[in-house]
């Protein structure tokens, strides 16, 4: 696999007690699945991990969940972490791969350069019986920087001049049968459809077995969807967090995404901006 964003297991293993590397676990799950990234977290995690609350280091202002937060609050809650400018970042999570490209996408959006995402997460590394520790992962507060990438993080509105223009794809990375409207938002109050002229491709189908797909498969999937990488792409999802996997699969497609609609369909579906129902039209 040629995705420069990844790292192997036998990679981070091999510098667990480097300094200047440190695991970062972004593990969140949806509601209805009855389970507790932090929780499991305290309970079992590669050795000088962290974790990274998606929904605690956010703007919380605004009533959607996990949006971006300024780069002010982002560096002080990541400096508490004990995270400092020049450290390499390895994000991973308790999915295999789910939740980590959201982290790996908000470092990025804050002008890091030098983050990567665990190749399998923590499946793979206890499938090898690789070392783990419990507890609540504390170290010592770091000075960290944060520039934010203009236009990382897009709004409604630019997304909804990218549609009305065709200034970029649109691409929708939730399940098929919520794009078309067959099936409900787990979300309350939100319509169920898509954004008229936006494109699908669900994140499910750009993962096998808790890690991304093979460079051509990820090429296959992005044809299918109508999607041409040499032109500029958007992301959005539900929330903004399996935008990040299609974001990050673009780049074993060879492309790389303008932006991430960060926030998606919470807030799209929530009135107010058009929806379209059935399969996306060309």
């Amino acid at each position: 696999m040629s995705n420069p964003n990844l790292v192997s297991t036998e990679w981070l293993a091999e510098r667990l007690g480097d300094p200047n590397v440190i695991a970062v676990d972004g593990s969140w799950h949806l509601p209805d699945v009855g389970r507790d990234g932090r929780t499991e977290f305290r309970e079992r995690h590669v050795p000088g991990a962290v974790f990274f609350d998606i929904n605690a280091i956010a703007d919380t202002s605004t009533g959607l969940p996990h949006m971006l937060p300024s780069p002010e609050l982002f560096a002080s809650e990541v400096g508490k972490l004990g995270i400092g400018d020049g450290m390499t970042i390895v994000a991973y999570d308790a999915s295999g791969l789910f939740a980590a490209p959201r982290v790996w996408w908000t470092f990025r959006a804050m002008g890091v350069k030098d983050v990567f995402i665990l190749d399998g997460g923590l499946p793979k590394w206890l499938a090898e019986s690789r070392p783990t520790e419990s507890g609540a992962g504390e170290r010592a507060p770091k000075t960290f920087t944060a520039r934010l990438i203009a236009g990382a993080a897009k709004s409604a509105d630019d997304i909804a001049s990218a549609l009305e223009t065709g200034a970029a794809q649109v691409v929708d990375a939730r399940p098929a049968a919520r794009f078309r409207g067959e099936a409900p938002e787990p979300r309350p109050g939100l319509a169920s459809g898509h954004m008229p002229g936006a494109l699908n491709l669900p994140a499910s189908e750009l993962v096998k077995d808790g890690r991304l797909v093979d460079d051509e498969t990820a090429r296959r999937a992005f044809e299918a969807a109508g999607v041409d990488a040499s032109k500029p792409v958007v992301t959005t999802c539900g929330s903004g967090v399996t935008a990040a996997i299609v974001a990050l699969a673009l780049e074993s497609a060879g492309a790389r995404a303008e932006g991430l609609y960060d926030g998606s369909w919470a807030e799209w579906g929530a009135g107010g901006r058009p929806v379209a129902t059935g399969p996306a039209k060309a």
